[in-house]
């Protein structure tokens, strides 16, 4: 009895029935010159409609501004009051009373608030003039220096200008009158005015936000009845579904117990701290490096950098700058390296390439508000991401 040796065909990467029978031979021959290629179905017509509609909604996003970034925070807003009025709900509180008590206690503690730091915003402004003529006074002690340096720039700007003069062709005759276009002097009156507008603007958005979370603390949980109703009549749709408005339930009351949280702490100590220096007005700016404190990445830098400006106003010297600016640095630092990673160990995290490029969109989307909102709304993103099948490779960039 003779054996034949029989040589069977290794499957290849095209034929993946064979290939999950035996995986091993799916691999690539590395001595084989052809280079791998992922084969996957790619519609280019689809494709372009994708990147068309994405642009679409990101020219809506800009244009519709004003009406969403209400909407936004009004829905922040009220997941944040939601477990007071739910609390109260519990004790036989009709719901929209209970929403009423919450709000105007709200608008009356931020309003006593604001009227208590009124001293505080007054003495700044009072001190705008002196801090004007202290910087004029440093600049014009430091003029000779300064204005050597500037004598050289001229007179290398006239000698090129000399140059390209020489190259140039004729002037024209001397009968045609030159034509000089002078920019107008900068008019403080026009700032204050613009800024009187945009308050006045301010507080009409905020009066509606305010009604807007009214009304969605009292409905409750209407609308999400209303979408798990809409998705249709499967069983399978409506798990999901409420899955996915859970998560994002989760994530975003989570956020804002941690962000709440953070910036309570920050804003004390910075107030402790600037107190501890003899930094005037200390629970205001305690009060701003907390709310500037939601803004990831920028929102510490721009603290340290305006309490340097403050420092360096109030002392004149740069020991006391670097000092009081490094230690709102240092507070900042603390909070977000050590602090926030600690509590919000147990929630889904995003990695913090995409929440830098989130804010860097969001911010030129929204301008301050978007730098403002762009986690949350990444948040609501990657939790959606999260549970939908096609946007799932969406979710796994978003997250750690």
């Amino acid at each position: 009895m003779t054996l034949k040796a029989v040589r069977t065909p290794q499957p290849t990467v095209d034929n993946p029935q064979s290939a999950e029978l035996n995986p091993q031979s799916a691999v690539p021959n590395p001595q084989s010159d052809e280079p791998v290629a992922i084969r996957m179905p790619v519609d280019i017509r689809s494709v372009a409609l994708t990147v068309l509609a994405v642009l679409a909604l990101v020219l809506m996003l800009q244009y519709a501004q004003a009406m969403i970034v209400p909407i936004v925070l009004g829905v922040l807003i009220s997941y944040a009051l939601e477990p007071v009025v739910a609390w109260m709900t519990r004790w036989h509180v009709p719901r929209p009373l209970a929403a009423a008590i919450v709000l105007v206690a709200l608008t009356t503690s931020g309003g006593w608030l604001l009227y208590s730091l009124r001293t505080q915003a007054s003495a700044i402004v009072e001190q705008l003039p002196q801090a004007a003529t202290r910087l004029r006074q440093m600049v014009e002690r430091d003029r000779p220096t300064t204005a050597t340096a500037i004598e050289q720039v001229q007179r290398a700007a006239t000698e090129l200008e000399k140059a390209a003069n020489a190259a140039a062709p004729p002037p024209p005759p001397s009968g045609v009158p030159r034509v000089q276009v002078e920019a107008p002097p900068v008019s403080i009156s026009d700032y204050l005015l613009w800024g009187s507008i945009g308050l006045g603007a301010a507080v009409g958005q905020l009066v509606l936000i305010l009604f807007l979370v009214f009304f969605l603390l009292a409905a409750g949980d209407l609308y999400r009845r209303k979408i798990v109703k809409i998705v249709g009549p499967s069983l399978t749709n409506k798990k999901i579904t409420l899955e996915i408005l859970q998560e994002i339930d989760r994530q975003i009351e989570a956020f804002l117990a941690v962000q709440v949280f953070t910036s309570v702490v920050v804003a004390v100590a910075t107030w402790l701290a600037f107190r501890a220096l003899g930094v005037q007005q200390a629970a205001l700016w305690g009060l701003m490096a907390g709310i500037f404190n939601s803004i990831p990445y920028f929102g510490p830098v721009l603290v340290s950098a305006a309490t340097a400006v403050v420092a360096f106003l109030q002392f004149g010297n740069i020991q006391m700058t670097i000092l009081v600016s490094g230690i709102a640095l240092v507070i900042t630092s603390l909070e977000g390296f050590l602090l926030t990673p600690w509590l919000t160990s147990r929630t889904a995290r995003m990695n913090a390439v995409a929440v830098f490029i989130g804010l860097l969109f969001w911010g030129w989307v929204w301008n301050f508000w978007g730098l403002l909102l762009a986690v949350p709304m990444l948040t609501v993103l990657k939790a959606v991401c999260d549970h939908v099948e096609d946007l799932k490779p969406m979710g796994e960039l978003l997250g750690e």
